[in-house]
């Protein structure tokens, strides 16, 4: 009898392991099984794999990580191979001495792509990370597929940047200096991006511009950037402020969704005039 009850629990215990598994919450960002690393110039890059289908490279914010995407890497995973990774000097990466430049970010993420083999993949970058993937489609404009560029920047001056910023960027200065990671990813803020407007126009690739109308970039500033694309898209959310997917996380997926699933829409309202009067 004992025998029996010891069997007994040692199938229950056999079915219900599955499923006690499924409910282990992922710890994006530390994940062993998912994680990995690969050298580029020297340099340690980490980055975690999850999903299958078509490959969508996550590009995270200055100061940010794999992590501080947990909620959009389970739900982009159930449509897409969701590759995020932690840009060197951020996460788990490697933050060598050399002054630290989006150059170089963008062609880590070139040579991740091709450490995977993927001949283009759909790109997400946000903030820093939309500077990111401007450089990539300039730089490397096979690898891209679209882009979605939320709340990115040229140059880091009040024709970009809301002039408040700057007086934060004071108060994040005093702080960088007592940490040397940190200090790498300040003076990306206060000395870059210095992307030439006539650069954008070798991006081939579709490319959507986002951000708030409560954001950090100037709306002129993002229009500037929409403008000079050849084949770009413009979104800027109401009532969201720099932290897009945040504020309307439900819009942005769902535009995210859209934008990448299906042909871009780039005929203009003069055009469907002229087709519809035949001329």
């Amino acid at each position: 009898m004992k025998t029996n009850r010891y069997y007994l629990f040692f199938l229950f215990w056999l079915f219900t392991l599955p499923y006690i598994h499924a409910q282990e919450k992922v710890v994006y960002g530390n994940n062993p099984e998912a994680g990995k690393y690969f050298d580029h110039d020297g340099t340690k890059i980490y980055y975690e794999i999850y999903g299958s289908g078509r490959p969508l490279i996550l590009i995270h914010g200055n100061g940010g990580s794999i992590k501080s995407r947990a909620d959009l890497i389970s739900e982009f995973a159930k449509k897409y191979k969701v590759i995020a990774l932690d840009s060197r000097c951020h996460g788990k990466s490697d933050c060598p001495p050399q002054y630290l430049t989006y150059e170089q970010m963008a062609d880590d993420v070139y040579e991740l792509l091709n450490h995977l083999r993927i001949d283009s993949a759909l790109v997400w970058g946000h903030s820093d990370g939309a500077v990111i993937g401007l450089l990539i489609a300039i730089r490397h404009p096979e690898k891209i597929q679209k882009l979605l560029a939320s709340g990115a920047n040229l140059r880091p001056d009040s024709t970009a940047l809301d002039p408040v910023l700057f007086q934060l960027l004071d108060v994040m200065s005093s702080q960088a200096k007592k940490d040397s990671v940190r200090s790498k990813q300040f003076r990306l803020l206060v000395d870059q991006p210095n992307i030439p407007v006539a650069d954008l126009e070798k991006i081939k690739s579709s490319v959507l511009i986002m951000s708030g109308d409560r954001d950090a970039i100037r709306n002129k500033h993002t229009l500037e950037i929409f403008e000079h694309i050849p084949k770009a898209l413009l979104c800027i959310l109401p009532g969201a402020t720099h932290f897009v997917y945040l504020d309307r996380k439900q819009w942005f997926t769902e535009i995210l969704y859209d934008f990448f699933d299906n042909p871009p829409a780039l005929t203009t309202t003069a055009e469907l005039m002229m087709k519809a009067y035949g001329k």
